[in-house]
């Protein structure tokens, strides 16, 4: 089976990579229900129990540096069974962790497998994909992630109060589905794209786009306007949609005047919104109208937090700005985020953008979020004025910059063709 091509089964290869968006989602969510778990059982302080949260984002974020870039000297295939493997490694830790250094350590191997898988996999969904299915393809990764969160918080629910016993079915789910994942990529062949980038690099083909391998070369034309825009874009609109995920409750509770059922009410139906948000995605993903999805979806994105600055925080305006947030986000943060950087890079730089953008994005999140209480404490209203700001930002940059390209295409498995479409070109 893993000797037929990429391109004869673009969706086998779209869920088995795509569950890298799955397990990425299932890992942080299981982590901070589980970390509640064994900071009773093994009697950890508040501050432990920080800095092994801390360890799991942070890693998340290195992972995806490092990752990406091996995914483009190494190859696909390797990296992205590797991670399997250090992922079920990081779960058998986590399952047996007799201390909080082993939960640390936990957290790390976790945080490097989950991060390092993002971006290999995304390029591997692009190069098994044509320029009439990418977008979908990768539209498609999405779905899992949430997918991720509704199972695990499911889960949660019925195995929550079960002591060590919960947290370690909470960890085991984890690896149950990297373990499935593996035996399902072990199917997956070497990416024929990379391969024939790889070819011809070291044949010293020149005039190619596929030739540019540095790092260097993401800071020179014609990638450094996309790598910027996208780093901006995907950084500060991932500030708004972080902050919005991780204090949101916290926010309506504290500050909005609602009960935790209350916002656990207005959350619930979220779901299924962005359900159906990412589908509709995935059907415009890789038509010509994709781009006037994306102005009318940032739109609603800015004037979600807007709405809150304009008329204040209370339980109707925070359950319409979520709304405004989960419609908008289908078609204007990370689904096309994935799209156009997919589009904008070559062969041998693709996954290393990848992981640096979604890195930085990693980073900006973990530093917010250690200073938001204390902005909250001083206004709830320069909270949202600043989350305004973020997606304003985020969101320009990228319009400034993709909205003339058209998409790029990606080298199919024939050898003869080639990546002749400059950035300056795609969309």
């Amino acid at each position: 089976m893993s000797a037929r091509p990429l391109h004869s089964r673009p969706w086998w290869v779209a869920v088995v990579s795509g569950m890298a968006s799955y397990i990425d989602s299932a890992a942080i969510t299981g982590f901070s229900t589980s970390i509640v778990i064994l900071q009773q059982d093994l009697g950890l302080t508040q501050w432990q129990v920080g800095v092994a949260a801390g360890a799991l984002t942070l890693s998340i974020a290195f992972g995806a540096l490092i990752g990406g870039r091996l995914g483009d000297r190494l190859g696909r295939r390797p990296v992205f069974t590797a991670t399997m493997v250090l992922i079920l490694t990081a779960v058998g830790a986590l399952v047996v962790a007799p201390s909080f250094e082993m939960v640390v350590l936990g957290a790390v191997l976790l945080g490097l497998g989950t991060g390092a898988d993002l971006p290999v996999s995304l390029s591997t969904i692009a190069e098994a994909a044509t320029e009439r299915n990418r977008g979908r393809l990768l539209g498609f990764s999405n779905l899992l992630w949430i997918i991720g969160i509704v199972v695990n918080t499911v889960l949660a629910s019925v195995v929550g109060d079960w002591g060590r016993a919960g947290a370690q079915v909470l960890f085991a789910h984890i690896g149950v589905v990297a373990a499935l994942v593996l035996v399902g990529r072990l199917t997956i062949p070497e990416s024929a794209a990379w391969q024939a980038a790889r070819t011809r690099k070291r044949a010293g083909t020149s005039g190619e786009r596929a030739d540019r391998a540095r790092i260097s070369d993401l800071l020179r034309p014609p990638f450094l306007v996309p790598f910027l825009a996208l780093v901006a874009f995907y950084a500060f609109t991932n500030l708004v949609a972080n902050t919005s995920g991780q204090f949101g409750t916290y926010i309506v509770v504290t500050y909005g005047g609602a009960t935790v059922g209350q916002a656990a009410l207005i959350a619930l139906p979220m779901v299924p919104v962005a359900v159906l948000g990412y589908l509709w995605f995935m059907k415009i993903a890789d038509g010509p109208r994709r781009f006037v999805y994306f102005q009318v979806g940032a739109v609603l994105m800015i004037a979600s937090k807007l709405l809150v600055v304009v008329a204040g925080l209370n339980l109707v305006t925070y359950a319409v700005s979520a709304l405004l947030a989960a419609v908008g986000g289908a078609f204007a943060f990370e689904g096309i985020m994935k799209v156009w950087t997919q589009e904008a890079f070559p062969t041998l730089l693709r996954s290393t953008a990848q992981g640096a953008i979604i890195a930085i994005g990693r980073f900006s999140a973990a530093g917010l979020a250690v200073i938001t209480p204390l902005i909250l404490d001083t206004s709830v209203a320069v909270m949202y004025v600043l989350l305004t700001v973020f997606n304003v930002v985020g969101l320009g940059c990228a319009w400034l910059a993709f909205r003339r390209r058209r998409p790029a295409p990606i080298p199919d498995e024939d050898p003869g063709r080639s990546e002749t479409v400059t950035a300056g070109e795609s969309r």
